[in-house]
């Protein structure tokens, strides 16, 4: 089968278009014809090396996101059958550590991670665990439910497993056109919350507000604190979701109220902070580190995508071939929603 193999740290010219073996499933396994692969910013961190995921070795196969149709099944598997359509959790675990064994798949103690540290989905076959595999309806195409795994179950994790947002309360979101807060803001919608999100450019609050966003502001906006306690009736946020760290930390603790939740999933731009204890106990507020998603989230997260038509807007498509392109246009960060490639 032909594949885009990682052979070396450094640019684009570290990947290269090759025939390697098909996959042959376990008892346990699925093999799955890929239909689209979504680019993830890992790939691009660990192009670049070193390899980020534990366990990481070239040569790599990328992609981590994908859905496809059923090609092959293990002898153990009843889920499914060859033709099912289907997305797959790309966070596949050992199968047998007592993380694995509560669905905890995330905190594996032997890490198995599609496209992060096992071959993934920029090939025209991935090789799968099968309860890691999400039959896909009829009614959503293929090149939709591509769009949901990773963004929309680490939104959901965080909104709702870990931040227990509720209808009627107010969810700040920071970075508020990239895929995971695109995904925090339907999904806030999605159970009758109010949204704020920021973003930094035309496009991009266009994209938020497209996404549900009631209120969407310029980053650095100096009023902004002031603005999310008007739009609250002086309440403040009850949520922040806050991927980005250090330039967006001052803001995020100022705009929560009384007994309010930030959560923390991110330090793009830095990872050091410091903040006053009393402000933080005096006010109530509650600091969450969202961690990784659970095999449970994930099933959520795509279930309530199919029946809600909810999905990631796709910024663009390329064949298997100009995957050099495809990760120039996802390394310019003007993208908004996936760069997804068709093997």
């Amino acid at each position: 089968m032909r594949a885009m193999v990682q052979t070396d740290f450094g640019g684009p010219q570290a990947v290269f278009l090759q025939d390697v073996q098909e996959p042959v499933c376990g008892p346990r396994d699925v093999v799955v014809e890929v239909a689209y692969c979504g680019l993830n910013r890992l790939d691009l961190l660990q192009l670049k090396g070193p390899g980020l995921i534990p366990g990481f070795r070239l040569p790599h196969v990328p992609g981590m996101d994908f859905a496809g149709t059923v090609a092959a099944t293990g002898s153990a598997v009843s889920s499914v059958v060859p033709g099912d359509r289907v997305t797959v959790d790309p966070t596949q675990g050992c199968g047998s550590c007592p993380r694995c064994a509560v669905g905890d798949r995330a905190y594996c103690v032997r890490p198995r991670i599609l496209g992060g540290n096992a071959p993934g989905a920029l090939a025209e076959y991935v090789l799968a665990s099968a309860e890691s595999v999400v039959q896909v309806p009829d009614s959503v195409p293929l090149s939709a439910a591509v769009t949901l795994p990773t963004a929309f179950a680490t939104a959901w994790h965080a909104v709702h497993t870990v931040g227990s947002l509720a209808a009627g309360e107010t969810l700040v979101v920071h970075a508020g056109a990239s895929s995971v807060s695109l995904a925090a803001i339907a999904l806030a919608k999605r159970a009758g919350a109010s949204v704020v999100a920021f973003a930094g450019s035309d496009a991009k609050r266009a994209a938020a507000r497209a996404a549900g966003a009631d209120l969407v502001l310029r980053n650095e906006d100096p009023d902004a604190v002031k603005t999310v306690s008007v739009f609250t009736d002086g309440a403040g946020a009850d949520l922040v979701l806050d991927h980005v760290g250090t330039d967006t930390w001052r803001t995020s603790l100022d705009c929560l109220g009384i007994r309010g939740r930030l959560l923390l999933m991110g330090n793009t731009s830095g990872d050091q902070v410091s903040f006053s204890l009393q402000e933080v106990f005096h006010r109530g507020l509650k600091l969450l580190g969202t961690g990784g998603y659970s095999s449970a989230d994930f099933v959520a997260a795509t279930s309530a995508c199919f029946a809600g038509g909810l999905r990631l807007p796709t910024a663009a498509r390329f064949p298997l071939e100009d995957l050099a392109d495809a990760w120039a246009v996802l390394a310019a960060r003007d993208t908004i929603g996936k760069v997804v490639i068709k093997p």
